[in-house]
């Protein structure tokens, strides 16, 4: 698991541009992203349970917040707890098992995958875990 801000901690070869009219941050840069898409979710909700194979997946908070749990698929050790909020971009590995607590304003995110994750190909790299990683 990365995790970083977008506004507070760019970091090179991305590039932060500001003026008079505002900021353009960079997100991605030379990527290989193959599929975005939004999520808007309700608060108090548990999301997520899996791990891809295959595909790198990011999430980049709109706004609201969640608790990201993660650990890696075959570690015996509890998961760790990382809290993000608007702005806060986190990367998820392959074989990397996470899970989202939303907090009670809800949430609402993008999420970008390196690899398949879209459409009819949206669980063919999902491979979900029971009981929850969520202590």
């Amino acid at each position: 698991m990365e995790k970083r801000n977008i506004w507070k901690n760019v970091i090179e070869p991305l590039e932060l541009h500001e003026d008079t009219r505002g900021r353009i941050v960079d997100v991605f840069y030379k990527s290989n992203i193959k599929h975005a898409a939004i999520v808007d979710s309700k608060p108090n909700v548990l999301r997520g349970d899996h791990y891809h194979k295959d595909a790198k997946q990011h999430m980049l908070m709109i706004k609201g917040g969640l608790e990201y749990w993660y650990k890696h698929v075959d570690s015996i050790e509890p998961a760790k707890c990382e809290v993000l909020r608007e702005g806060d971009i986190v990367t998820t590995p392959p074989f990397e098992v996470h899970a989202l607590k939303i907090l009670p304003e809800g949430c609402q995110f993008i999420a970008f995958s390196e690899g398949l994750r879209g459409g009819k190909d949206y669980e063919s790299d999902t491979f979900r875990v029971s009981p929850s990683i969520i202590p």
